[in-house]
């Protein structure tokens, strides 16, 4: 079972995740949400995207490693570590490219991006706030970052969260980027 301390930890790394999302993302006009600082660059409202559509991934997997069996055994890759793992995902350290499988393409209306996260987020929030089981003897493998046990995978929702929102940032940042008067498109 998660323990108190973890399940604190992991519930206030989701909502304040959420908090920081909202607080970038909330009040964009179509134009900010659509534009793309260069070629091959995601725009603000495919980080969202992708970030949502992972986190809704990452829940299925966790929900799915559940039925297949507890391997007390076995160890995890960052076993002790999560603050390392958690400040490499979400500080960018290690970068990857998203398999296309992932990749934004447009699942949901502009309008309804930030509701399916908050729809997504509220799922997590609820599995988070009533497992019972020992994430940490359930395991599932990560492409780059070796095995995981479940309770590190859920921390990973939120620093993917933290990820995407730093990299829209910088798209918000850019020359470019559509400023004054932009709320009235």
């Amino acid at each position: 079972m998660m323990t108190a301390a973890e399940r604190e930890a992991v519930l206030k790394h989701l909502e304040d995740s959420r908090e920081r999302l909202l607080g970038t993302f909330g009040g964009l006009s179509r134009e900010q949400f659509h534009y793309s600082a260069a070629p091959g660059r995601w725009t603000v409202a495919e980080n969202l995207e992708h970030l949502t559509f992972v986190e809704q991934r990452v829940l299925g997997l966790i929900q799915k490693s559940l039925s297949e069996g507890p391997v007390p055994s076995k160890r995890s890759a960052f076993e002790g570590k999560e603050k390392e793992l958690v400040e490499d995902i979400a500080g960018r350290v290690t970068r990857f490219q998203a398999p296309e499988y992932i990749r934004p393409r447009g699942r949901w209306p502009e309008d309804q991006l930030l509701k399916e996260f908050e729809v997504t987020r509220q799922r997590t929030r609820e599995f988070a706030t009533s497992t019972s089981a020992d994430l940490r003897e359930y395991f599932y493998a990560h492409p780059v970052f070796g095995d995981l046990d479940l309770y590190q995978w859920l921390l990973l929702i939120p620093a993917h969260c933290d990820r995407h929102r730093a990299q829209a940032e910088e798209v918000m940042a850019s020359e470019g980027f559509p400023r004054a008067n932009a709320a009235a498109s």
